[in-house]
């Protein structure tokens, strides 16, 4: 093992900075996207990596529009570029650190753009006795303006005088013209997206405002279709799939990513299809067709993993937002994590002979303000005027006081924003700035997940792979000939132990990283098990024999002004391991995960700025990180 505590100038470095080499390899796709005769300037056969926000929101989403934001898709798109826009409380957002490289703005489908038309741009709408109901700054107001459209969205049941598809279809179109404009080859890559918000509550009858969460964004490689497919057409997720199966047909390439399963009540991954009838090999084709990525960590919690389903992985408690949206249920865990997804699809394949379950991993913000607040130190949270402040979300006592002293933080959506996360960001590995590039990186999993600072993953899976690799200059172009990528599929050789490359390199403008895990997921072909470990160390440590743990580090944070130690942690994690409990026969998944240094959270921050004593109610600091998609290992024949 060898582990690297500063920032390197070897030309293996540089590499993976830059990126590595192209392969045809696309996880049983086939060569999704022919290699065009121009490439732009960035263009690189040792691929880059780009980073992005594929979950955005402006005024023509119902639940943006309500809560005061007034920014557009052209908005969304400057603010991704470094430009500053408008926050709807008044002040000004400009993104922490450097633009985007890719951007899809996803406005809900459902009533795309009706409640702007309503509040007097069109003439027969502004008219009806409910536009009456859904505007003002009173928060009473707006939440009931939310539940009311809301509701229907969730049971799909159109309120029809104002179900307008013609301006559906128009605000469509325009959302396409604005990502036609803002894409720029080899700089900045727009797609044409949105969000289909199904809400599944079973037994609860079809006036229920709470229920699991189904929500999937739907991405467009090029071109689009006249209108959205959305909850309003069907509340079943796998009618959106035969829906992108016809339009994909009709040429327009698409993919839908699943999002807060955290909040699907166990129904976004659970072991049967909507209508409860057994999963079948069909199914499992068609949502890997049309699902190949899932969301795991955004500004409504982290989907990776959860306490309960992982009482053995000390980190699984992070960013929990366990409560069905705009509810105070708590939602039901067993099918709602991505990892225990995992572990229940190769217990699918083994047993059943297929897998639905086989995904690769990124991050988004969900920001329904134009733009992510990706930074603790810059946060301006979701939705919009009612958690605009510190106040309203709860890091910051009301009335001025600068103590909790006689405060209760009630129950209520207070409590809600108060434990949303300043997350997160999508990953690709792809050979240049394109959206054919950067499409075919999602298409074939070579994607990661962080909560937001910029840290860059590679990893690969082999059988070959030795230490002295490390030092090579063509580690990473030896590294794909000799193995897979992130998303990839290896099959097992014989009774040898599968190596894996693992890297990690700092966000610059972050916190040093503290240690690098593999999280193994394996199936006896009965039962599926997990197990996290840590297998690189800053400062020069080494993983425990015992506990197979970095010892700390020594790092800590300053809750008065929020510095971090000074001179701990490392610049850039990277080792070969080779997994010493690896059992012929049996079906494996590995992913990475990066962990940066302590830090304050953004309630912290808050409060620091604001000069008050941090609430008490919540978590002082937290431990940013990313995720590599799996490496899926097959047991040979």
């Amino acid at each position: 093992m060898r582990v690297r505590g500063a920032l390197v100038a070897s030309v293996a470095a540089m590499a993976f900075m830059a990126g590595c080499t192209a392969q045809d390899e696309q996880n049983g796709t086939g060569n999704i996207d022919a290699a065009p005769e121009e490439r732009t300037s960035g263009y690189s056969e040792e691929r880059n990596a780009y980073f992005g926000d594929l979950h955005i929101h402006t005024k023509n989403s119902f639940d943006a529009y309500i809560f005061n934001v007034r920014t557009t898709p052209e908005d969304a798109y400057r603010f991704a570029r470094g430009e500053t826009v408008k926050h709807p409380s008044g002040y000004d957002i400009t993104i922490s650190g450097p633009p985007l490289d890719f951007l899809g703005v996803t406005d809900h489908g459902a009533y795309m753009g009706i409640l702007p038309a309503m509040d007097g741009v069109d003439e027969r709408l502004s008219k009806l006795p409910i536009a009456k109901e859904l505007y003002g700054t009173d928060p009473e107001v707006i939440l009931r303006a939310f539940q009311l459209i809301g509701g229907t969205v969730r049971s799909g049941e159109a309120i029809e005088e104002i179900y307008d598809k013609e301006i559906i279809g128009q605000t469509w179109k325009n959302t396409v013209a604005a990502a036609e404009k803002y894409n720029e080859p080899g700089v900045f890559t727009t797609f044409s997206a949105y969000e289909y918000t199904s809400t599944y509550a079973p037994g609860q009858g079809s006036d229920s405002f709470a229920g699991g969460n189904l929500h999937r964004n739907v991405v467009f490689k090029g071109s689009a279709p006249d209108r959205p497919f959305s909850t309003l057409d069907s509340v079943n997720p796998e009618d959106l799939w035969d829906w992108m199966d016809k339009q994909r047909d009709a040429g327009h390439e698409s993919l839908a990513i699943p999002h807060n399963s955290n909040v699907s009540n166990s129904e976004m991954f659970k072991l049967a299809t909507l209508k409860g009838q057994p999963l079948t090999k069909a199914y499992a084709e068609q949502r890997m067709r049309n699902e190949p990525i899932v969301e795991i960590t955004q500004v409504k919690g982290t989907s990776e993993t959860h306490p309960s389903l992982s009482p053995n992985d000390e980190w699984a408690n992070f960013e929990i937002y366990d409560k069905l949206l705009a509810s105070n249920i708590v939602s039901d865990t067993r099918h709602s994590y991505v990892r225990q997804a995992v572990r229940d699809g190769m217990v699918l394949q083994d047993t059943k002979g297929f897998n639905p379950f086989q995904f690769g991993f990124i991050g988004s913000s969900d920001s329904h303000v134009a733009g992510g607040s990706y930074a603790e130190n810059n946060y301006w949270s979701k939705v919009g005027v009612v958690d605009g402040t510190a106040v309203a979300r709860g890091s910051v006592p009301p009335g001025g006081q600068k103590t909790w002293d006689g405060v209760t933080v009630a129950d209520n959506a207070k409590n809600w924003f108060s434990r949303w996360a300043a997350s997160g960001l999508a990953g690709v590995w792809a050979e240049e700035n394109t959206r054919e590039s950067i499409f075919a990186a999602m298409r074939r999993k070579e994607t990661f997940a962080t909560s937001g600072p910029r840290i860059k993953l590679r990893f690969f899976g082999g059988f070959g792979f030795e230490s002295s690799l490390l030092e090579d200059p063509m580690l990473v172009k030896k590294a794909y000939a000799n193995g897979v990528a992130m998303g990839g599929d290896l099959l097992a050789e014989g009774d040898k132990a599968p190596a894996f490359i693992a890297w990690a390199m700092r966000d610059p403008d972050a916190a040093p990283l503290q240690r690098l895990q593999i999280i193994k997921l394996w199936s006896d072909g009965k039962d599926s098990y997990e197990k996290v470990i840590d297998i690189a160390c800053s400062d020069g440590l080494s993983p425990d024999a015992a506990t197979g743990r970095c010892p700390d580090n020594g790092a800590g944070v300053d809750l008065s002004n929020c510095s971090i130690t000074p001179n701990k942690g490392a610049g850039e994690l990277r080792t070969v391991w080779r997994d010493p409990d690896y059992k012929a026969g049996h079906r494996a998944a590995y992913y990475l995960r990066a962990l940066e240094n302590p830090t304050c959270r953004w309630s912290t921050w808050d409060a620091l700025t604001a000069g008050a004593k941090p609430n008490p109610a919540l978590q002082p600091t937290l431990q940013e990180r990313a995720w590599s998609s799996p490496i899926w290992l097959a047991p040979a024949g």
